[in-house]
């Protein structure tokens, strides 16, 4: 398995570097995150282009990973600019590879709320919803930045 040279290709990232994704992803890789479901090199590549294209200063910082047999997990941070100020989101990867030591299989898990609130309209929507499902008692103590 390619793990450890994944995660430092993940976290030095550039547009220049996302076609080296050919050395780490079979040709049919699935991607799964909350907005893609995508599948292979082509699909995936534009995915990293597109997401260089619409955040400001996009950068990947995994600070947990284990590996099992052919399947990893990997803890990261995802650093962006949006509306021109810094976010960050927590996520999750598990990642699956084939014989030949490149990843097949590909899911992200990251709570989609984190970017939304940073939107104007669907922010004061998702701060509301989370302030009525939240548990009266719960110290008080906020859950993230964004409420």
């Amino acid at each position: 398995m390619k793990l450890i040279a994944l995660i430092d290709w993940y976290n030095h990232l550039t547009p220049q570097s996302i076609d080296d994704l050919r050395e780490f992803y079979h040709e049919q890789a699935r991607f799964r995150d909350p907005f893609n479901n995508l599948q292979g090199h082509e699909q995936i590549a534009a995915l990293f282009r597109h997401m260089f294209e619409v955040t400001g200063s996009p950068r990947f910082q995994v600070t947990y990973s284990q590996m099992l047999g052919s399947t990893a997990w990997v803890s990261w941070d995802f650093h962006l600019v949006l509306r021109h100020r810094p976010v960050i989101i927590e996520g999750v990867t598990r990642l699956d590879f084939g014989d030949d030591g490149r990843v097949v299989s590909h899911r992200d898990y990251w709570d989609s709320a984190e970017l939304f609130l940073e939107l104007p309209l669907l922010g004061t929507m998702t701060r509301l919803a989370r302030r009525k499902l939240r548990l009266p008692d719960s110290g008080g103590k906020r859950r993230s930045n964004y409420e």
